[in-house]
């Protein structure tokens, strides 16, 4: 997948007809012009349930050609009911190929995770994103909160993060962690934990972000710096649990979830399948 297959043609009528997807491809190629810039488009009703993400379902049949290997995971899980389902939609609808390899994917549609394996120059990531605008909790009006983002102010964000530190002695804001792109604008990077955000700095591959109710599109384009909002003083740090590593493949360097065992302990593993299955073939 290249930018410059993003204006091209791509049958996959039958959901999304192909006006509607020439609308999300314009504002795709608006949003990788303008990295964190929130594009607004048409958003289309889609055959999906609330919460499925029918933003990031738009970018990605718009984007997604018959070519294509296509990998979707629901917070690093392939099996997943809503990556199951959304998986089986896009390949009946493109007639792509369908992968959990994340080595073999042109095109990774997530709901809030960032593979671990590092993303190549020819992969798209396409992130779900339920709540575009990162300034909500800080500014309720609409016009204020463009003319902030228009002006880079964002005194009253950093306002409010010192105010947590007051409180809470740190930043308690996990998901979806506000984040400086290209020295301009604040974005929200999805509800991805912080133990991701730093894979958006820099990174070979393009970055695609879709809010299917709030009809808005944003983008972080290759080698692009994204340098999560923090005080010098106060430095950036993702999760961690001292001593946890993966009930199956005995990782510590990933990202891990708390899973209860049939005995009623709790276990570590990997948030994403593929990374852990991989490592137990190669171990």
């Amino acid at each position: 997948m290249t930018l410059w297959a993003l204006a091209g043609e791509n049958d996959t009528s039958g959901i999304f007809d192909e006006l509607s997807k020439r609308e999300v491809r314009r504002a795709v190629l608006t949003a990788v012009a303008v990295p964190g810039y929130q594009v607004p488009f048409g958003s289309r009703e889609m055959p999906v349930a609330r919460g499925w993400g029918s933003g990031g379902l738009q970018v990605t049949l718009a984007v997604v050609g018959a070519e294509d290997q296509l990998k979707v995971i629901d917070q690093g899980e392939d099996a997943g009911v809503n990556a199951s389902n959304l998986r089986r939609l896009i390949v009946g609808q493109v007639g792509c190929a369908e992968v959990t390899d994340t080595r073999k994917a042109t095109v990774i549609q997530s709901r809030h995770r960032i593979p671990e394996t590092r993303l190549r120059d020819d992969q798209v990531l396409v992130l779900q994103v339920p709540v575009p605008e990162p300034l909500r909790l800080v500014v309720g009006d609409a016009r204020e909160q463009q003319r902030m983002h228009a002006e880079a102010d964002y005194a009253k964000m950093w306002v409010s993060l010192y105010e947590d530190i007051v409180r809470n002695g740190v930043i308690m804001q996990s998901a979806g962690y506000p984040c400086l792109v290209n020295g301009h604008y604040v974005f929200a990077p999805s509800p991805i934990p912080r133990w991701d955000v730093p894979k958006l700095h820099q990174s070979d591959h393009l970055t695609l972000l879709g809010a299917g109710r709030e009809k808005r599109i944003y983008a972080v384009p290759p080698h692009t710096d994204v340098e999560p909002l923090t005080f010098e003083d106060v430095p950036f740090e993702t999760e961690r649990t001292d001593g946890a590593a993966c009930h199956f493949c005995g990782a510590d360097d990933s990202y891990l979830v708390e899973v209860p065992s049939t005995d009623g302990s709790v276990r570590w593993v990997c948030s994403d399948t593929d990374h852990c299955d991989r490592r137990r073939e190669d171990a």
